[in-house]
């Protein structure tokens, strides 16, 4: 059964945080399929410039990771004294730089008045 992300990881245990994902139905991430002859190692390079974005931008840094032909494994470290400092609109700032946002954020960012 699945659990809240709160009740799984603690920063104060550790700010390290090991995850891993998978691709399915014997997909290819990264390297040489044999059964269909492609070549899908560009991939590899498309995941470390994406890992480098994320680290850059969130408080989170890539420890250690791991690109394998069907899954990835990465060791996270929390920066939670960075994350505390963050105001809601520097929170907000680091998230457009990778992603574009509602409506609704674009005009918080405008400094539209918004009801509740």
């Amino acid at each position: 059964m699945t659990r809240a992300r709160s009740q799984q990881f603690c920063c104060q245990d550790s700010p390290y945080y090991p995850c891993i994902s998978r691709v399915v139905r014997r997909a290819f991430l990264c390297g040489f399929d044999q059964m269909t002859q492609q070549n899908f190692e560009h991939r590899r390079q498309w995941m470390l410039d994406r890992l480098a974005e994320i680290d850059a931008v969130f408080c989170i840094d890539v420890c250690s990771y791991a690109i394998m032909s069907n899954h990835y494994h990465l060791v996270l470290f929390i920066n939670k004294s960075q994350v505390d400092n963050l105001t809601d609109l520097e929170v907000i700032e680091r998230w457009r730089k990778i992603y574009k946002g509602p409506d609704i954020i674009q005009r918080f960012i405008a400094g539209e008045k918004l009801s509740k």
